[in-house]
């Protein structure tokens, strides 16, 4: 009796100043981010005479034109954008106009059409061919007769467009961005500075139990005979999304991107790096098949909409057919040969590991009804349960009850289609299919791919845009908008609630920005402004609710909030995903709670947007058939937790763990990539749609390797964790030292004698670098006399960046302007505090040069200073993560010494988004009615208090959590 042992040479590198280490199953012989010193790599796999085939590098700039100034302003017209902006303008200018080759002279008898038809084509006249360019073919599917006796109609699709995937892979390992690549995946694991505890850390697809397993698998395959190079995975990750091409008129495409998980998400986010690869555009049924399912026998108007779902969904397997084709198979069983960035060839398998789409195209890859009786794509959890989220019969169900696919029962149900006649609808088929809603249509992913590993339902991703903020967010947003209608004078409460959004303050570059005029209408609203919305509902719905539901809605939308914040983040720990579980729980049983006894207790009905909508589709039915008395008046309207969206939201723990965390395959990655479509077409003839995008996506990919060839193109993102850091990455802050705006000390004080704000502490706490919990301390007159501002003057500028460093490792900076963002957070100052900061409101950023004279030669020192109005924790106020509450400030009175003071820049932690408590009001508890330098522009009077908004982006949340790697 044999023993195998299989021996591996692992590798774990050193923690560094991060505390972040990694582990390395097997060495690897290539690091994209010197993370590792050469030294202990493994060696390099030997090279064998076959190499792979591709063309040889293209020519560098101003290939294919004859000079640089029409490479340069041709470069610029295919760099994706339609829009004449100021952004687009300066790039012009700076990257053509001013160009030290470019030279108007070129330009004379400049011809576009010229230039274009030379980028098509080589200077043969003949086109410029890369293996991996585009073919157009035509897409073949069957159409079911209802006849025993006539066969199926064969019906043809043309101008399905696509680029060969196995090509693709060649073109992207040959790529100059192929240099970032990861080709070995490891573990992540950091050391907590505090108590040394390590912890697994998930955030990259390459660093993802999916890759882990997959490179394990891979290295259990038998060698090819002959060959022993390193084996090594090309992680495909697909996105898909029909998407208008246009704001008026039909236009759409269905383009389908492939992205590659060997490169760090933060690169695949950029629209702008390249990284996306645009593979097809995925044709549509046309409206001309109508004629040929209206022709057939004994077809009911119900009937024919089947069967025209059914050839869409026959299209759609159809064309990943010819995706998945033989080249593409054998690549997944044995490899292919390429050459990488570093000059070694090695075998390079490719794995899809994920497809981020909607759920309406997940059901049409999972093939499965579009919400049936089993909506969900990944598990067989029957919709009568989704009410049970969170629930432990709900989390054992979906493990349990993985999705298989029912091969046996599909061709059974397709052999009653296609060969006796059976209606694809009918009650002969749904038996066959069974339990699990499945369709009659041939899964292409488990006929092509199953047999060698693939899980066509594990790879159908969570989609957090889709399914959250424009999903289950979206429903309880309008269903409280609903609840309000339903209160006495709800009218006016909404009127209330609208008023109160437009007060909340922006925060941050866009972070946070000013709502629109009615919130509760959501017209034209993003996933971003739904995003806005629930970082700052809570303190807008606080009191518009009766008193025993108010806490339900109160704490529903504290826990909401919550969760979306830890979904979302980049960068997890065992820690946060536990923390992420329990949160579910948590907000499931709110959810439950809130539907249960809130929504029961009112009688709610349809917004009257929703009325509208409702009445203008009714009319515009040919056989309108509904009375005036069921148009007119509002339809009820019920929270439905039993939707698909709701059920997918236990899902994200175990997808996290298994994929990486959700901003690595979110779909907003490929709505980025549409951006590049919807500017091209403007540019196209509006005939035959994607093969003129096709084209010009052809020009755009063409200049970008010209131009790395040329060195032209910009350095590869890298993941933060990885990036070295920059010279400038350590500043704490930064106020310009410009004198353009001079305060002489003495006038001012004239002119503001009275108001209580100028009642400050001496600089002394600055210049002897006292940080506030000395804020008690007194200074005799001797140290008062020995600080000296020359001619008493210093110097107000108007903002102050705080750079800061994030949870997942990234450099940030928070713009503060005492006019639009004023506040800040600084540690607490107490010896035992009971909330970890101190907030204040900047009401000036001031520096100046300063004398010191203690008896000997003066020191001349510069002096940066913020002017503030602090803020005090409310003590009666119970706020936290255990109380499912915000943190909640007021304005320190102005009788307290502190009320007003000087702080030192360095001691800023972050800007902060203090939101006022609506339901406080307004008042002069803190300070006397009338104007002050205390209070913003002409205001009288302040809001009595205010909550911190916690949740207004990942970082912020994160320090209140105390979970943040970076901090």
């Amino acid at each position: 009796k044999r023993v195998l042992l299989t021996l591996r040479d692992t590798l774990q590198t050193t923690f560094n100043s991060l505390g972040l280490c990694r582990l390395y199953p097997r060495r690897p012989s290539f690091e994209p981010n010197t993370f590792i010193p050469s030294s202990l790599l493994a060696s390099t796999s030997p090279t064998i005479a076959q190499e792979s085939v591709f063309p040889p590098p293209l020519l560098p700039p101003p290939y294919p034109f004859s000079n640089m100034s029409i490479y340069r302003l041709m470069s610029w017209m295919n760099s994706g954008s339609n829009m004449t902006s100021e952004t687009k303008v300066a790039q012009l200018v700076k990257d053509v106009m001013l160009a030290e080759d470019f030279n108007t002279k070129d330009l004379e008898n400049f011809s576009v059409k010229r230039s274009l038809r030379q980028l098509d084509s080589e200077e043969s006249g003949g086109k410029i061919t890369f293996p991996d360019d585009w073919i157009e073919t035509s897409v073949n599917i069957n159409i079911p007769t209802k006849s025993k006796e006539d066969k199926p109609l064969p019906y043809n699709i043309p101008g399905f467009h696509y680029r060969p995937l196995t090509q693709v892979v060649r073109a992207a390992f040959a790529d100059a961005q192929a240099t970032a690549f990861h080709l070995l995946p490891f573990k992540k694991l950091w050391k907590d500075p505090l108590d040394d505890h390590q912890e697994r850390i998930y955030d990259e697809l390459y660093t993802s139990d999916a890759w882990l397993e997959a490179q394990d698998n891979l290295q259990k395959l038998p060698k090819e005979p002959g060959c022993s190079l390193e084996r090594i995975v090309a992680g495909l990750m697909f996105f898909s999304d029909a998407t208008h091409l246009a704001n008026f008129g039909t236009a759409k495409a269905w383009p389908l991107y492939l992205y590659f998980g060997n490169l760090t998400k933060y690169a695949r986010a950029s629209p702008t790096s390249g990284a996306c690869h645009l593979v097809g555009f995925l044709p549509s049924l046309p409206d001309s098949i109508k004629d040929i399912l209206i022709s057939l026998p004994r077809i009911s108007k119900t009937g024919m909409a089947s069967l025209q779902t059914h050839c869409r969904r026959e299209l759609f397997h159809a064309c990943w057919e010819i995706l998945l084709d033989e080249d593409f198979l054998y690549a997944y069983r044995h490899g292919i040969i390429l050459r990488c960035r570093d000059g070694v060839l090695r075998r390079v398998f490719p794995r899809i590991f994920t497809y981020s789409a909607d759920y309406p195209e997940k059901a049409l890859i999972a093939t499965i009804k579009d919400m049936g009786s089993c909506p969900c794509p990944r598990c067989l959890t029957p919709k009568n349960m989704f009410t049970s989220l969170g629930l432990v019969k709900d989390m054992q169900s979906r493990l349990i009850n993985l999705r298989q696919y029912a091969m046996t029962k599909v061709k059974q149900a397709r052999e009653y289609i296609y060969r006796q006649g059976n209606t694809v609808d009918g009650a002969k088929v749904d038996d066959a299919l069974g339990e699990g809603s499945w369709v009659p249509v041939l899964n292409q992913f488990v006929n092509r791919l199953g047999s060698l590993g693939l899980d066509p339902f594990c790879m159908l991703v969570v989609d957090f845009m889709h399914e959250c903020e424009l999903g289950t967010w979206k429903s309880l947003f309008t269903h409280l908008i609903r609840l309000l209608y339903a209160l006495p004078n709800g009218a006016q409460l909404v009127a209330e609630l609208d008023m109160r959004f437009r007060l909340v303050p922006a925060f941050g570059n866009g972070v946070i920005r000013k709502f629109s005029n009615n919130t509760s209408e959501m017209k034209r609203l993003a996933a971003r402004d739904f995003e806005d919305i629930l970082q700052c509902a809570i303190p807008v719905f606080e009191g518009l609710f009766p008193t025993p539901h108010d806490a339900i809605v109160q704490s529903l939308l504290f826990r909401f909030a919550q969760w979306h914040a830890l979904a979302k983040l980049r960068i997890h720990s065992e820690s946060t995903l536990a923390f992420l579980d329990q949160t579910f729980k948590d907000l499931s049983g709110k959810l439950r709670r809130f539907a249960h006894h809130t929504c029961a207790t009112f009688n709610t009905v349809e917004l009257p947007k929703e009325k509208a909508a409702r009445q203008k589709k009714a009319t515009q039915r040919p056989d309108n058939t509904s009375t005036p008395s069921e148009s007119s008046g509002p339809k009820a309207k019920k929270f439905n937790l039993a939707t698909y969206k709701f059920h997918a939201m236990g899902d994200y723990v175990k997808t996290i763990r298994f994929f990486g965390c959700t901003d690595s395959f979110t779909t907003q990655i490929g709505e980025l990539a549409h951006r590049a479509l919807k500017a091209f077409y403007p540019l196209t003839s509006k005939l035959d749609t994607p093969a003129q995008l096709a084209k010009h996506e052809r020009r755009r990919r063409l200049l970008r390797k010209v131009a790395e060839t040329g060195g032209l193109s910009s350095s590869t993102i890298q993941s933060p964790s990885d990036a070295p850091p920059s010279t400038s990455s350590y500043a704490h802050h930064h106020i310009a030292s410009n004198c353009n705006n001079p305060v002489n000390i003495f006038s001012f004080l004239r002119d503001h004698d009275g108001d209580p704000a100028i009642k400050v502490h001496h600089i002394l706490y600055r210049l002897l670098k006292l940080d506030i919990s000395h804020c008690d301390r007194t200074f005799t007159e001797e140290d008062r006399n020995s600080v000296i501002i020359p001619n008493h003057i210093i110097y107000s500028v108007q903002t102050m960046q705080v750079y800061y460093t994030t949870y997942d490792l990234r450099r940030e900076y928070d713009s503060i302007n005492p006019r639009s963002h004023p506040d800040v957070m600084v540690l607490s100052g107490e010896t035992n505090p009971t909330h970890p900061y101190w907030y204040a409101r900047t009401l000036g950023i001031y520096h100046m040069e300063v004398w010191i004279n203690k008896g000997g030669r003066p020191v001349k020192q510069h002096l940066e200073v913020l002017w503030v109005r602090w803020l005090a924790t409310l003590r009666n106020h119970k706020g936290g993560m255990t109380q499912s509450r915000l943190p909640k400030v007021a304005f320190v009175e102005e009788s307290d010494e502190d009320a007003f003071g000087f702080l030192d820049p360095g001691q800023v932690i972050r800007g902060a988004h203090l939101i006022p408590a609506f339901a406080s009001g307004r008042g002069v508890s803190a300070l006397s009615h009338g104007q002050s330098l205390g209070r913003l522009g002409e205001e009288l009077d302040d809001w009595e208090q205010h909550y911190v908004g916690i949740f207004v982006d990942r970082d912020m949340f994160m320090r209140y959590t105390h979970l943040g790697v970076g901090h």
